[in-house]
């Protein structure tokens, strides 16, 4: 999928992908609205897969591969989790599943000939929530948001009858427990005929003039049904709804009351809760997986393929995660569902970057549960490799939950077929050249600052929900302040107190029937709101190429504050200087990463839209991990040679999760360097340098591991 691109092209794909899957997160997970099929989803995060396997050092912080669902939706109160609520990665082969066995046994250092037993869960397609309990009592239900902070719908999920109010003694004194509302596939058909019904009675009262009432929405499947049901500020709304839950997992927990999940499973039976009836040890996933294909049609409800668990906790514990998947667990997706439309024209989408994506506008067509009229074109190259022709018919895919792909088209051989696609070289937003450097392949606008639709786009990722978080704050919101010449700068954003006056004399934005003026205040309150934010999210919002929400967090907890970062970029411009080494030697920041941050502090107008937006942005200093307690707190390591009791990917993740700062390379700035045998030249250095040593012993006693 990724053979024979260059560099320069998997990092343009890499980013393309980044921003087509975030918003289809969006569409899917705050709107619940998909634009895409779960197949075309799965194809995209697939194909990002492949490409950062393939280039490594290439991943972005804002890759797919990182990141979760979307932000909490406006309209309810957020609710931070306790322990994130994370996602899985995705196998779609035997394959894929053999590799994540693979993957799991080279972590735990574990022979060939140990066991690994895992608990197979059918994957409802509904909603993820987050339950917590005090002494036994349930007090706060949310959405699993962004993973990190959800929506708060405790009243709505109290009306469901699958969950209990209190568990049965015994139990922990906090614990959160995960589950998934669902709705069985013969109350969505009743359900949705019940709203067709109420549509049809609300057209009939418009015709004749009569009161309207609320507004019918008519879901398309029953995992929107459910989602909109759960989402409903009247929780009366949702009571009347027939919704039922899963309980699956466990978040945080002030002790941890079994050894494996399959007893976690048996015990949320005992507390009252419903588990799906089909979870079970398996020893063979790809005879199970195909057993629940053949049978997935019989079911009651809808699964879009099963999630394999490793039984053992202390082996999950271990393991932990990676970006935002855990290493122990793996969702085994069903193959994609394709359809056939019609291809009316393509239309270039400018992004903040400069980056021009070709998308597909096509005839609606049904597939994988919701209705699609655009689809993911990638590339010029793409549509040439396809041969790709407005009017053509076309398979499309729609892979995994959420994104549609054309596969191919069908009738390259008809009469009359339209002429090749000529990918434009002006820019449609402002007319500057579009141009493709090197082997990049994509097309980029040379407007710069004076492309509106770069502008515009930047702006919007600023105040989006993974950066800023200004509330209220929305695209079109953004597009407006932008065409009314208030907002061309991040620091614009902060300086629109001065022109309330005149927005409130914009339609929408002052009086209403009412007399209110809601819509101003409240923009400005939450503005106001964000004058203080986490320095990770200040480092993303700036929108630097390739710097996610992933890359911010490590440069954030590298440097510490705003101060130390600006000032070692600046000095990071000089090839061969210290700060330069420092920054190439940050875990997980390849050379690539590198370069555009010091590009981005090289332009002197980057600089200045940064130092005036400080003037109104106070970004807090980052936090060091268990800093009371860890040796490794706020410490740089750099780990070298073979490690006997622990491998090389266990020991970082432990020494990350203590705090600490794990390097690639010795400097003077290097605290630790643990050393296992065959270490060479990095413990050479140390020795030079008079960096302490460590033995794995001595790591082990220092980061808490018990003896083995």
């Amino acid at each position: 999928m990724s053979a024979g691109l260059t560099e320069a092209e998997a990092a343009a794909e890499l980013e393309r992908l980044a921003a087509e899957i975030a918003g289809h997160d969006r569409a899917y997970h705050e709107q619940d609205a998909p634009r895409i099929s779960d197949a075309d989803y799965d194809a995209l995060v697939r194909r990002n897969r492949a490409i950062e396997a393939q280039f490594p050092h290439l991943v972005r912080d804002d890759s797919p591969s990182k990141r979760v669902g979307s932000a909490p939706a406006e309209g309810f109160a957020k609710s931070r989790h306790l322990a994130p609520m994370l996602s899985l990665d995705n196998a779609f082969a035997d394959a894929d599943f053999t590799e994540f066995a693979v993957r799991i046994r080279r972590f735990l250092s574990l022979s060939e000939t140990e066991p690994l037993h895992f608990i197979a869960e059918p994957k409802i397609d509904g909603l993820s929530v987050n339950l917590l309990y005090e002494r036994g009592r349930f007090v706060k239900g949310a959405t699993r948001g962004d993973g990190i902070e959800g929506e708060d719908i405790t009243a709505n999920l109290r009306t469901l009858k699958d969950l209990p109010r209190q568990l049965r003694a015994p139990f922990p004194d906090l614990i959160e427990v995960r589950g998934e509302v669902f709705m069985d596939r013969a109350d969505f058909v009743a359900f949705r005929a019940e709203q067709e019904r109420a549509l049809a009675q609300r057209e009939a009262r418009k015709t004749n003039g009569g009161k309207l009432g609320a507004a019918v929405t008519i879901p398309v499947n029953p995992r929107n049904a459910a989602a909109g049901s759960l989402r409903q500020l009247d929780a009366s709304i949702t009571a009347g709804r027939p919704l039922k839950l899963f309980a699956y997992a466990m978040g945080q927990a002030s002790e941890i009351p079994v050894d494996t999940h399959e007893h976690w499973l048996d015990l949320l039976r005992r507390w009252g809760f419903s588990v799906n009836p089909l979870s079970t040890p398996v020893t063979d996933a790809a005879e199970f997986q195909r057993k629940m294909a053949s049978e997935r049609a019989a079911l009651a409800y809808e699964i879009d393929g099963v999630v394999y668990k490793l039984n053992r906790l202390d082996w999950q514990q271990r393991l932990g995660f990676v970006g935002r998947a855990p290493r122990w667990a793996i969702a085994w997706k069903f193959p994609a569902e394709q359809t056939r439309t019609k291809l009316l024209r393509i239309e270039i989408q400018v992004g903040r970057t400069g980056a021009l994506t070709p998308r597909a506008v096509m005839e609606p067509v049904f597939v994988g549960g919701v209705t699609v009229t655009h689809a993911t074109l990638h590339n010029e190259d793409e549509i040439a490799r396809k041969d790709i022709r407005e009017g053509d018919t076309i398979i499309l895919q729609r892979a995994g939950d959420v994104i549609p792909q054309v596969v191919e088209v069908v009738d390259k051989d008809r009469p009359g077929r339209g002429p090749p696609y000529v990918f434009p070289t002006i820019c449609p937003a402002c007319g500057s050249h579009a141009v493709r450097e090197g082997e990049d392949v994509v097309r980029r606008c040379t407007g710069g600052l004076i492309c509106p639709a770069q502008t515009v786009e930047r702006l919007k990722h600023f105040a989006s929900r993974g950066a800023m978080d200004i509330e209220g704050l929305g695209e079109e919101n953004i597009e407006q302040l932008h065409a009314e010449g208030l907002v061309r700068s991040p620091a614009d954003i902060f300086r629109l107190r001065e022109h309330a006056a005149r927005m409130r004399l914009w339609e929408g934005w002052g009086k209403g029937a009412k007399g209110e003026t809601k819509k101003v205040a409240n923009l400005l309150a939450a503005i106001e709101a964000r004058r203080v934010v986490p320095l990770e999210r200040f480092i993303f919002a700036l929108g630097i190429r390739r710097i996610g929400a992933q890359n911010a967090k490590l440069l954030a907890r590298h440097y510490q504050n705003i101060g130390t970062w600006r000032e070692r970029m600046l000095e990071a411009r000089i090839i061969g200087s210290e700060a330069r080494e420092e920054l190439g030697s940050i875990q997980g920041i390849g050379p690539s990463i590198a370069t555009e941050l010091v590009e981005f502090f090289a332009e002197a107008h980057n600089l200045q839209a940064l130092d005036d937006l400080l003037r109104y942005v106070t970004p807090e200093d980052a936090a060091v991990l268990d800093a009371a307690d860890s040796a490794f707190a706020g410490k740089a390591l750099v780990f070298t040679g073979t490690l006997e009791t622990l491998s090389r990917a266990e020991a970082e993740a432990r020494a990350e999760l203590l705090g600490a700062k794990v390097t690639k390379s010795v400097s003077k700035k290097t605290d630790f360097v643990v050393v296992g045998a065959d270490a060479g030249s990095k413990a050479a250095k140390a020795a030079e340098l008079g960096v302490r040593v460590l033995t794995e012993v001595e790591f082990r006693e220092l980061a808490g591991i018990a003896a083995t």
